[in-house]
């Protein structure tokens, strides 16, 4: 993690978008997050795998139907440095919102 709460691994907006995502439930399988983010397959694979490299999300994979399927799920070290960087986009927007109102 960078200075101020800032997390350059999860800045990128599609990383963001699937944080927010496996922050607010269980698991979410990798169709779902393609679906959401709008990227591509292999573009997707490479945010998660961005995010498991840095010990954010857990994925598992599993057959069903016959298809081989991955879910990826946020760890508690992924929850914490979402919150993190949550509230550093926050903060941001406070000193915007006050150089505004000025």
């Amino acid at each position: 993690m960078s200075e101020g709460g800032f997390d350059p691994t999860i800045h990128p907006p599609a990383r963001l978008q699937i944080m927010a995502v496996l922050a607010g439930v269980h698991d979410a399988e990798f169709a779902l997050l393609k679906k959401i983010v709008k990227v591509s397959d292999s573009l997707l694979s490479k945010h998660l795998s961005a995010l498991v490299d840095a010990g954010y999300v857990n994925l598992r994979k599993a057959a069903l139907d016959g298809r081989q399927r991955t879910w990826a799920q946020i760890t508690k070290a992924g929850r914490r440095a979402f919150a993190d960087h949550v509230k550093a986009l926050e903060a941001l927007a406070a000193v915007v919102d006050r150089m505004a109102a000025e």
